[in-house]
C-alpha cells in the first residue's frame, strides 16, 4: 500500500471557535495529495462555513445528527482508501498520517483509533484518560473523540454509521470487528475538555457509562438521543 489516500471527515455544528486549529492539525506534516478534508455541517449559524471556505476545505451541508452527517460525507468520497472521523474540537497528533498508514500495512487491521489526551490540567482529566486507555484495552471500546479511522471499503460493507444520532461510534466499532482487527495507536489526539467542564467530570462520565449500558441492554440510540439531550 505505497500511497494511502485518507479523507478526514469532520462533522460540525457551530464550531467557529475551534475549527481552524483542528484543520491545521490535519494538514501539519502531510500533503494534500494524500489527505483531504470534508466538513459535514449540520446547519451552523455561526462563521463555521465561512472559516472552512477561507481555508480551502470542502464543505457539505447535511441533515443534523453526527451519524447522518458523517455518513453523507463518506458517500461523496469515492476515491478515499481510508476514512478518518474527527471531532471538530480534537487535534490530531504530529505524524498521524504515517501512524495510520503503518497500522494498515497489516492486512488484518481494518480500523482503529488513537489514545486520548484532554486539554486540561484537572486531575479528573488524567483519571478519565487512564479510564479511556483501560476501556480500550480491556473492552475494545473506541469512542469518536479518539479519531476513528477505518478502511473505506470495510466502512461501506459494514453499513457506515447507519445515520444514528447517538453512540454511532460504539455501534460502528461493534460491527466493524466482524471484518478484522481494531487497534489503538500509541499516538494521542488532544481533545477539548468542554463537554466535561459543562456539567462536571464526574456527572458527565457517569452519564456516559449509563447510556452505554442502556445501549447494550437494547435501548435504541434514537430513544437514548432524546434522553441525553434533555439532560
Amino acid at each position: 500500500m505505497p500511497v494511502v489516500r485518507i479523507t478526514v471527515i469532520i462533522p460540525t455544528l457551530n464550531e467557529e471557535r475551534c475549527l481552524v486549529e483542528t484543520i491545521e492539525s490535519v494538514f501539519a506534516g502531510t500533503s494534500r495529495d494524500v489527505v483531504d478534508i470534508v466538513v459535514a455541517d449540520g446547519g451552523s449559524r455561526d462563521r463555521t462555513l465561512k472559516i472552512v471556505k477561507s481555508l480551502g476545505v470542502r464543505a457539505i451541508q447535511t441533515e443534523q445528527g453526527r451519524g447522518a452527517q458523517m455518513d453523507r460525507a463518506a458517500e461523496l468520497c469515492g476515491k478515499a482508501d481510508v476514512f478518518l472521523f474527527l471531532h471538530a474540537d480534537t487535534l490530531l497528533p504530529e505524524g498521524w498520517y504515517y501512524a495510520v498508514k503503518d497500522a494498515l500495512k497489516d492486512g488484518s487491521v481494518v480500523a482503529g483509533g488513537f489514545g486520548l489526551s484532554i486539554n486540561s490540567r484537572s486531575p479528573w482529566a488524567r483519571i478519565i484518560e487512564k479510564g479511556v486507555a483501560l476501556r480500550a484495552s480491556l473492552l475494545g471500546l473506541i469512542y469518536g473523540d479518539q479519531a476513528i479511522f477505518v478502511r473505506a471499503d470495510i466502512f461501506r460493507r459494514a453499513g457506515g454509521f447507519r445515520r444514528l444520532p447517538l453512540l454511532e461510534d460504539v455501534d460502528l466499532i461493534r460491527r466493524i470487528r466482524r471484518f478484522g482487527r481494531v487497534v489503538v495507536l500509541e499516538k494521542r489526539v488532544l481533545t477539548s475538555p468542554r463537554r466535561w467542564q459543562k456539567r462536571g467530570y464526574v456527572f458527565t462520565t457517569i452519564r456516559n457509562w449509563l447510556y452505554l449500558l442502556l445501549y447494550y441492554a437494547g435501548v435504541s440510540p434514537q430513544r437514548l438521543y432524546k434522553g441525553y439531550y434533555k439532560t
